[in-house]
């Protein structure tokens, strides 16, 4: 009764991107006898091009990719803080705050990740995947909608610095839907990367990956990288760009109805998403129709408590441990069930069950929160079964371009606490806690789903009733995505100035009045979205069905967000 487009069903491969020409990107390298995988880097490297307000090919890509065989690892894709970099900059001299510019960076991870995966599981070379993304930004491609908007939200951040004006408002005005937007030094960077592979086309595939990563990291690339930073008074240098190789670390697991969930690990949000789907399974979900009061207040007091446990506990695993094992255990998912009341709201987070905790955050002056840009998202199935599952990343209005490369070095240390003292504080050599955060549920009759969406703190809530969409209420995969989706923020947001919103729901207008009615009733603050709004997340699903021999495939018509099969 949602969907405003079909299903879309193949019996080979498939692909759902965040842009429909990353989407055809993917697709042509699967029809060009490519894997999931070598897919899944064409349609990531070419977002980074598409959507260059909400993600940059210098950002981060966190990867989780499950082979046919079973075998399943995450690429993290995400750069730590520099060495050089002073913990408590941000508290001694910025009255801590994390300040827009240059001082936000940290490693850019993403060319890496792409080639990472290449290296470990692709067939292709970097210049076969890396060709769509080159073509787009150097041929351009058409503005949409949403990338008119943001340029316009936002045109005095982009007027700050020279290379971002030139780049997103060309001749000084603010491009238009329907107008050709070209990237010319972009295309330059990402050709130099597969001029250096050309080099050594002797050498083998695996020396030519080597080799255009070494243009980004260690050649001319990374110079212009580290002599940018040093004039703007950055940390980054030389030697963080040239010391760097994303972690390769298992997924994150558990079964829930005979179905495995799959996420990266605590240094992104991802668990969260277990958590609160094991807290709504232990609150009777199953009993609850769909979208009803009852069912929208417990995924909303469910989100909390996980959340709430991100805040506590969520933090760079290879620098402290992350207590996964005890948030996942009966013991706790029970304690954090008896917080919950079927008939009142929590009217703020709920307070750490063990450990030091952290201190609250005052409540946000604002009536909504800021809108951060945030990510996208790419899927693909193939015809042997290899799942590809990305959330690259990075938005582009809070620190300047590099000049002549075209790329902004990832500004994700805006996700880091300015406290050192808090879980995912400052560090040098720490990764922060990234929103983005790829998911996969490896199904009980064999089949894969990888799923994912943008939205910053939204993402898990809205992959969550997506997921639930389909494996609970027995929704077609696309009816699934376009159903009408809430959000909470009652919870420190990930990003600066990581405001809080005690009570704030978020509702779509598709969910009837009578309902946001029955919430408000229970003490959920609602603010009203429009019928259907991007800010309620824009899920991809790609869902292999081996009973049927058939893949199924969605995109979010909220986004420029297209799937294809074949």
């Amino acid at each position: 009764m949602y969907a405003t487009r079909p299903t879309l069903y193949g019996a080979r491969h498939a692909v759902s991107a965040g842009h429909y020409l990353a989407a055809a990107a993917g697709f042509a390298v699967l029809e060009a006898g490519g894997n999931a995988i070598d897919a899944g880097c064409a349609a990531g490297m070419a977002l980074g091009v598409l959507l260059p307000d909400l993600v940059n090919v210098a950002g981060v890509a966190p990867i989780l990719i499950r082979k046919a065989d079973g075998t399943v690892e995450t690429i993290a894709g995400l750069g730590p803080w520099p060495q050089s970099m002073p913990a408590d900059l941000f508290m001694r001299a910025h009255g801590g705050r994390i300040p827009a510019g240059v001082l936000r960076t940290v490693v850019p991870a993403a060319p890496d990740a792409w080639i990472t995966a290449l290296e470990r599981h692709g067939t292709m070379r970097f210049a076969d995947v890396a060709l769509y993304a080159i073509r787009y930004a150097r041929d351009g491609f058409a503005v949409y909608p949403l990338l008119a908007d943001n340029i316009r939200d936002h045109v005095d951040e982009y007027a700050r610095w020279p290379g971002n004006a030139a780049i997103f408002l060309p001749g000084g005005r603010q491009p238009q839907a329907g107008e050709r937007f070209v990237q010319a030094d972009l295309a330059r960077t990402l050709q130099y990367m597969a001029d250096e592979e050309k080099k050594v086309a002797g050498q083998g595939r695996l020396a030519g990956l080597r080799a255009a990563h070494a243009a980004f990291y260690k050649g001319d690339i990374a110079r212009e990288i580290a002599a940018f930073m040093a004039r703007e008074g950055g940390y980054l240098t030389m030697t963080d760009l040239g010391a760097y190789r994303s972690r390769i670390e298992p997924a994150v697991r558990a079964t829930w109805r005979g179905h495995e969930v799959l996420t990266c690990g605590p240094w992104c949000q991802g668990p969260a998403l277990i958590e609160a789907l094991l807290l709504m399974e232990k609150g009777g979900i199953g009993a609850l129709r769909h979208n009803s009061p009852e069912y929208l207040h417990l995924f909303v007091e469910s989100i909390k408590a996980a959340m709430a446990d991100r805040e506590y506990h969520f933090t760079d695993p290879a620098m402290s441990e992350v207590p996964l094992a005890r948030l996942f255990s009966e013991a706790h998912l029970g304690a954090r069930l008896a917080e919950i009341s079927p008939d009142r709201a929590l009217p703020g987070m709920p307070g750490p069950l063990f450990g030091p905790g952290v201190g609250q955050n005052d409540p946000a002056p604002r009536a909504t929160p800021l809108v951060e840009a945030d990510t996208s998202y790419c899927a693909v199935v193939d015809a042997q079964g290899n799942a590809f599952s990305a959330t690259p990343s990075d938005g582009s209005w809070s620190s300047p371009v590099v000049p002549g490369l075209g790329i902004i070095p990832s500004n994700r240390g805006s996700q880091s606490r300015p406290d050192p003292s808090h879980p995912a504080g400052v560090a040098p050599g720490k990764r922060p806690r990234l929103t983005p955060n790829p998911a996969m549920l490896v199904t009980a009759e064999g089949g894969v789903m990888p799923f994912g969406t943008p939205g910053g703190d939204v993402q898990i809530q809205a992959m969550l009733q997506v997921l639930l969409n389909i494996h609970q209420f027995g929704m077609e995969v696309q009816e699934a995505i376009e159903a009408p989706r809430v959000a909470s923020y009652s919870f420190p947001s990930s990003f600066a100035p990581f405001d809080f919103f005690p009570g704030r729901l978020a509702v779509e207008g598709a969910v009837p009045q009578a309902t946001r009615d029955a919430l408000a009733a229970k003490g959920h603050e609602i603010r009203d979205w429009p019928e259907r709004t991007w800010l309620a997340g824009t899920v991809e699903v790609v869902l292999s069905q081996p009973a049927k021999g058939l893949l199924a495939a969605g995109a979010d018509p909220r986004r420029p967000a297209y799937a294809i099969v074949g």
